[in-house]
């Protein structure tokens, strides 16, 4: 990586700035710090493939999404798939979870105290013992 480095700053002060090439290399010389994480945190992947296979679906889907015809509509379907999405994360059974966020929001939905969400999201021990994924390896 160091090599990379000391190439792409060799080589930045060889073009002009402003064309493509240049602005990509500035671009990889300006992040160098945050683009060095994954070799001090093994927790940091070295790329975001995952991410990438996780929006595929919806990515898919999105000409189907012309039937949306309002904001609100388009920001719904973006929390659920969101939801979704985090479940499969969180190897969580989906359909359980919805279940459960389906039958306790609603007993509280005239609290003014919110911490209840915290048992809520996917990776609360109540939600991992209640929504168990059948695909969970052991």
């Amino acid at each position: 990586m160091d090599a990379y480095f000391a190439w792409a700053k060799q080589k930045y002060s060889q073009v002009t700035h402003n064309s493509t090439i240049g602005k990509a290399l500035a671009y990889s010389i300006n992040q160098e710090e945050y683009l060095r994480v994954f070799l001090s945190d093994g927790n940091v992947p070295m790329d975001n493939n995952y991410a990438e296979q996780a929006i595929r679906p919806f990515t898919i889907g999105r000409k189907n999404f012309v039937m949306i015809e309002s904001s609100n509509g388009a920001k719904a379907s973006a929390i659920l798939y969101s939801l979704v999405e985090t479940a499969k994360a969180n190897m969580i059974n989906t359909f359980e979870y919805f279940n459960l966020l389906l039958t306790e929001i609603p007993q509280h939905m005239d609290d003014k105290d919110l911490r209840f969400i915290d048992d809520l999201l996917p990776w609360s021990p109540r939600v991992q013992k209640e929504c168990p994924s059948r695909h969970k390896k052991s």
